[in-house]
């Protein structure tokens, strides 16, 4: 009797023992996928589901955090972040830096190099008109494809020293990853770097130059699925967006939303 207790004892104890391993096992592999998922993620995504709502990333807001990187400010309060990708200067942005100072809002301005270069007075404009300069590197590339630590740093310190060389000041530590690709690697190679992670919670297709969206297929867009929290991506070389931009300012203010800047996150 004794002996037959203990043996289902022991059959017991084995049982239990090769489930906690199969659950290590389970975890693990799981841990694993998800890590290789990632590491295989290079173009920043959205999923929008509910209209007013902020959109699921293809990378969780929790996950970014780990990297000083966001997407989406959290919160109900109806704020929008609005932020400019800016490659070359298509004439447009001195509309859209009059109708931000008419509507009194404070915006970040992702540059490359060669607007530095090119467009030093509206750089400076941008400044004195209390906007924010972000880094958008200095080449454009696509930093997910570069793995070796001096090129990806040498792309962000080299518009950091033409962005001070051009405006005496040093740059406030805001990136944006060109064409929103980017790796894990990646994320912790500008953190180290002191810098945050800008990509964006809504966009549309307004950047090919010589196919612009009319008016109705950018508020199709711009409107519905405007939510609390948004950093909004605008291309100021979007013919569109300049004519648009203070009708759309408005409409957003008609729907109870205010405006910050991403240094006041």
């Amino acid at each position: 009797m004794i002996i037959s207790i203990k043996k289902k004892a022991f059959i017991i104890s084995s049982a239990c023992l090769l489930l906690i391993i199969f659950g290590i096992v389970l975890m693990t592999n799981y841990s694993f996928r998800v890590k290789q998922a990632f590491s295989e993620i290079t173009n920043w995504g959205l999923s929008f589901r509910e209209e007013g709502k902020a959109p699921q990333g293809n990378v969780s807001a929790e996950f970014l955090k780990n990297y000083n990187a966001y997407y989406v400010l959290n919160g109900e309060e109806k704020v929008i972040y609005l932020t400019f990708d800016a490659g070359f200067e298509n004439g447009y942005m001195p509309n859209i830096l009059d109708v931000l100072k008419k509507h009194d809002i404070k915006a970040t301005f992702f540059l490359v190099g060669n607007y530095l270069e090119t467009e030093p007075d509206l750089v400076k404009r941008m400044i004195e008109e209390g906007h924010i300069v972000g880094n958008h590197t200095y080449t454009h590339p696509d930093m997910s494809k570069i793995s070796d630590t001096e090129a990806f740093n040498r792309e962000l310190v080299k518009f950091e020293e033409k962005y001070k060389e051009v405006t005496g000041q040093d740059l406030v530590k805001f990136y944006r990853p060109p064409q929103g690709k980017f790796s894990e690697s990646n994320l912790k190679q500008a953190n180290e770097l002191g810098y945050k992670t800008f990509f964006w919670s809504l966009a549309y297709v307004d950047w090919y130059v010589n196919d612009q969206p009319t008016k109705e297929q950018a508020f199709s867009k711009l409107i519905p699925r405007i939510h609390p929290g948004a950093v909004v991506l605008l291309h100021s070389t979007s013919k569109t967006n300049s004519e648009i931009l203070d009708e759309l300012i408005t409409k957003w203010k008609e729907m109870g939303y205010t405006f910050k800047n991403l240094d006041e996150i």
